[in-house]
């Protein structure tokens, strides 16, 4: 009886998890309200770089948040998300094999004191290449996936 209950327990919270919602974050850039998301139905998570090259990297976490490094090597916390719509749906444009998406992020500092630069949302262009099994951060760093 005792392990009946454990695997119904068990059950119960997986399926709980998999009927969960997207998160949808509602954002305001230029005035005008976006909302993003972190899924989108592909592995969109995990590190980013140009190719042929180990730095600088882009880390994008399920939670919404990771790392940019620019040029010079200097590490940057972000938050970030690809636009959706209000329900959570994914905004993108299909291809013939590949599709576009907005990228969404900015500067996630812990200071008080944020200047208005730090408090912009940025946008960029995230698009997956199907043939190639690629993702692609404004065409530069580059993540290979398998579906």
């Amino acid at each position: 009886m005792k392990n009946f209950t454990l695997l119904l327990t068990a059950l119960v919270l997986s399926a709980t998890h998999s009927f969960a919602q997207i998160k949808i974050t509602k954002i305001k850039s230029n005035d005008k309200n976006h909302y993003i998301a972190t899924v989108i139905g592909y592995p969109i998570t995990g590190i980013y770089t140009y190719v042929n090259q180990i730095a600088p990297t882009t880390i994008l976490n399920e939670d919404g948040t990771g790392i940019i490094q620019n040029e010079d090597l200097t590490k940057e916390n972000i938050i970030w998300g690809i636009e959706c719509s209000e329900s959570g749906i994914p905004i993108f444009k299909e291809g013939f094999n590949s599709a576009t998406y907005s990228f969404w992020y900015k500067k996630n500092t812990s200071a008080t004191s944020k200047s208005a630069d730090e408090e912009e949302w940025i946008l960029l262009q995230f698009s997956i290449h199907y043939d190639k099994k690629k993702m692609f951060i404004s065409g530069e760093r580059v993540k290979e996936y398998i579906e």
